[in-house]
């Protein structure tokens, strides 16, 4: 097997992608149609190994090496000989599938095409290729080179040995590997909505503020951060697209109907900790709200959000999405939960996570809060 790879966009995945296959011996090109994304991405690369040399986790030799291995270019034509081809540009339906025309039309048969797509349908991506079989999703997590998580997503279509292989290739980097049905959202972007839309759903209920939420999240739970804070980390945007993304995926199912708090603070550009503001203000001189530590409240809170996330995941099991273990592997490892759910459901007992559902569905006659028929 060749070990040549080539990665369709220079942002901060495809080079974090690219980063990790070149560490791990790989020859890697990273095509971009721009040329300043590309300058970016080396300029970027060169100051990461730089302080990987400093803190004493590479040598000046390995450095090198890994730069040596990596070919920045605008010229397509460069992945011809490529063992797989990692498509990482913007999640654009129409724009990948006329890409994966494109990158069938100049590989071999043999060559392994996938998407890092986190929301979008990997079947409908291939529908325009001729050869199918050969086309999944691998989905990487930000940032790459440190998140060890991968979701593997076939198609009914692809070849199973192909699937092999690649997860195959995929541990030989240091990823834990787990496998998705090609459903909106995958395992994690899909189980993870409750942590935030459900917060977002005690706020506008008045029970509790932003600052109050997120410390009974990490002080009963033991979650390292809480909902605002992290949905202000990964960026409003960016979080509001997923729950749209999987809302709109899922028949517009009512557990993942966006907030119109969240459409708000995008639309006034309160993107997080990147814009400045979000749920929080992060300008130099902005004090820390202070969270109402009040036991019984923050428990409430965390018992509800949680009972919603079991439920989330057993739906996940229900639906034959993934595995019960790669469920619990894919939140502990792509969101850092401290358990996997399905183990914390059977720790703290299915029938009191059923009871509190029954509960909160029969006070609010909302269908958001339908037990899994799992449960």
């Amino acid at each position: 097997m060749s070990q040549i790879i080539s990665v369709i966009g220079a942002g901060t995945m495809g080079s974090g992608i690219a980063q990790v296959a070149a560490t791990c011996g790989w020859q890697v090109s990273i095509i971009d149609s721009f040329p300043k994304a590309l300058e970016n991405s080396k300029s970027k690369l060169k100051s990461i190994l730089n302080r990987l040399v400093e803190k004493g986790k590479l040598n000046e030799e390995q450095s090198k090496s890994i730069l040596t291995r990596i070919h920045w270019t605008t010229n397509m034509d460069e992945i011809f000989n490529s063992h797989m081809v990692i498509e990482a540009i913007v999640e654009n339906l129409e724009i990948k599938q006329n890409l994966f025309l494109q990158m069938e039309s100049i590989v071999s048969e043999d060559c392994i095409l996938a998407t890092n797509t986190s929301s979008l349908s990997v079947l409908k991506i291939a529908s325009a290729c001729k050869l199918k079989s050969r086309i999944m999703g691998i989905h990487f997590f930000n940032p790459v080179p440190l998140m060890k998580l991968v979701e593997v997503i076939p198609t009914e279509k692809t070849d199973c040995k192909l699937l092999l292989e690649v997860k195959t290739i995929l541990k030989g980097w240091g990823k834990s590997v787990v496998t998705a049905k090609d459903t909106p959202g995958f395992i994690v972007n899909r189980v993870a909505r409750p942590f935030y839309n459900e917060a977002l759903k005690i706020y506008e209920e008045g029970i509790a503020d932003f600052a109050t939420i997120d410390w009974a999240m990490k002080e009963f739970g033991g979650f390292r951060m809480g909902p605002f804070e992290l949905m202000d980390y990964i960026g409003n945007d960016i979080n509001y697209s997923a729950t749209k993304a999987v809302y709109d995926g899922t028949n517009h199912d009512s557990r993942y109907k966006p907030s119109s708090i969240q459409k708000e603070l995008v639309d006034e550009g309160f993107l997080g900790r990147k814009s400045g503001r979000g749920y929080f203000d992060y300008s130099n001189n902005a004090s820390e709200p202070e969270p109402n530590k009040d036991d019984a409240i923050g428990n409430q809170i965390f018992i509800r959000i949680l009972a919603m996330l079991i439920n989330a995941a057993a739906d996940a099991l229900n639906n034959e999405i993934a595995t019960r273990d790669d469920i619990d592997i894919a939140m502990t490892t792509g969101v850092n939960y401290p358990r996997g759910l399905l183990k914390w459901a059977d720790e703290i007992g299915i029938e009191k996570v059923l009871k509190l559902l029954q509960v909160l569905q029969s006070n609010s006659n909302d269908n958001r809060y339908q037990p899994s028929p799992l449960l």
